[in-house]
C-alpha cells in the first residue's frame, strides 16, 4: 500500500507541474496579447484594406480580363488616381471649409452657450457639462480615445504597408497560417480563410456604398437648408458612418453647432435631416446591402464596440464592426457547423 503511494506520488507531481506550466503558458500569451493589442488592430486594418485592394483586382480580372498581377496594379493605382482626383476636384473647397470651419469653432461653441442659457434646462446643461468632474472624465476619454501605437501618420503608414503587401501577394501569408495548423485540420482552416475574406469583402461593398449614399443626401440636405460649410460636414458624415451607432452623433456635432450661429430652428432642421439620413441609411439602405453580407445584430455590434473602444480607444471603435463580423464568421464556421 505504501509502495502504490510511493508510485502515484510523481505522477500527481507531473500532473501539478503540466497545469502550471499550461497556466503560465496562458497568462503569457494574454499579457502578449494585451501588450500587442494596438498593432494587432493596425494589421487588421491592414488585412481590411487589402481586401479592398483585392475586391477591386477582381473587378478588374472579370471586366478586363488580365491577370492576377496586372490587377492589383490596376487596382493600386486606381485608388490613387481616385483619391488624387477626388482631392483635386473637392480639395480646394474642402480644406477652405475645413479652415473655416476650425476658425469659426469658438464662435459656434459660443452661440450655443448663449442659446442654452436661455432656459434653465440648458443652464443644467452648462452646469453639468463644465463641472469638474465631467471635465475630467471627458479629458480621461480623450486622451484614451486619441492615442495612437504610432502617432497618426506612423499608423497610416503601417496600414498601408501591410495592406499593399498583403494585396499583392496574399497567398504566401495565408500558406503560411495554414501551414502553422496540423494536417487533419489544414483543410477546413484554408475555408474558414477563404470565406472570411469573403465576408470582409462583401461588409466593405456594402459598407463603402453606404457611406456614399449617406454624404450625398447629407450634402444635398445641408445645401438645401443653406447651411454655409455643407460640403465638409456631409463629407464628415459619410466618412464618419463607418463607425454604427456612434458615428451619426459625432457627425451631428459640428454640423448643429455652425447652424446655431445662423438660428435655433436652422440647428432643428439640421438635427431632423442627421435623424432623416439616419433613418433612411438604417431601414434602407443597409437592409438592402445586407442581403449579400452577413447580417450582424445590433446588440452585438454596440456591445462589440463598448467593448473594443473602452479597451484600445479610437482604433478599438472603428474597428469594432468588421471584428464582429470575423467573429461571428468563426463562431458559425467553427462551432455551429461543427454541431450541424
Amino acid at each position: 500500500m505504501n509502495s502504490n503511494n510511493f508510485d502515484r506520488e510523481p505522477e500527481f507531481q507531473k500532473k501539478i507541474w503540466i497545469i502550471i506550466a499550461l497556466a503560465a503558458f496562458t497568462f503569457i500569451v494574454l499579457w502578449i496579447l494585451k501588450a500587442t493589442f494596438s498593432v494587432l488592430l493596425l494589421v487588421f486594418a491592414g488585412i481590411l484594406l487589402a481586401n479592398l485592394l483585392q475586391g477591386l483586382a477582381g473587378l478588374a480580372r472579370k471586366h478586363l480580363k488580365t491577370s492576377n498581377e496586372w490587377s492589383i496594379a490596376i487596382s493600386i493605382l486606381f485608388t490613387l488616381m481616385a483619391t488624387a482626383g477626388l482631392l483635386w476636384l473637392i480639395g480646394a473647397k474642402i480644406q477652405d471649409q475645413a479652415s473655416e470651419l476650425i476658425d469659426t469653432i469658438p464662435a459656434t461653441i459660443d452661440a450655443a452657450q448663449h442659446q442654452l442659457e436661455q432656459s434653465r434646462f440648458g443652464q443644467f446643461i452648462i452646469n453639468k457639462i463644465t463641472s469638474d468632474s465631467t471635465i475630467s472624465k471627458l479629458e480621461a476619454f480623450g486622451g484614451q480615445f486619441f492615442t495612437s501605437t504610432f502617432g497618426i501618420l506612423g499608423d497610416i503608414y503601417v496600414v498601408l504597408f501591410i495592406g499593399l503587401f498583403l494585396a499583392i501577394s496574399p497567398n504566401i501569408y495565408i500558406d503560411g497560417i495554414i501551414k502553422l495548423i496540423p494536417e487533419k485540420g489544414q483543410s477546413k482552416a484554408e475555408k474558414v480563410i477563404f470565406n472570411l475574406g469573403s465576408q470582409l469583402k462583401n461588409w466593405l461593398k456594402g459598407k463603402l456604398f453606404s457611406m456614399l449614399v449617406v454624404g450625398i443626401l447629407t450634402a444635398i440636405g445641408l445645401a438645401a437648408l443653406g447651411i454655409k460649410l455643407w460640403l465638409v460636414l456631409a463629407l464628415i458624415a459619410g466618412l464618419i458612418s463607418f463607425i454604427p451607432n456612434f458615428g451619426p452623433i459625432i457627425a451631428l456635432i459640428p454640423a448643429v453647432l455652425i447652424a446655431l450661429l445662423d438660428s435655433p430652428h436652422t440647428a432643428v432642421y439640421v438635427i431632423i435631416l442627421y435623424i432623416v439620413v439616419q433613418f433612411l441609411e438604417s431601414n434602407f439602405i443597409t437592409p438592402l446591402v445586407q442581403q449579400k453580407m452577413i447580417s450582424l445584430p445590433p446588440a452585438m455590434i454596440l456591445t462589440v464596440q463598448l467593448l473594443m473602444g473602452t479597451l484600445t480607444g479610437g482604433w478599438g471603435l472603428v474597428l469594432a464592426t468588421p471584428i464582429a463580423v470575423v467573429v461571428l464568421v468563426l463562431v458559425q464556421d467553427l462551432y455551429l457547423d461543427k454541431k450541424s
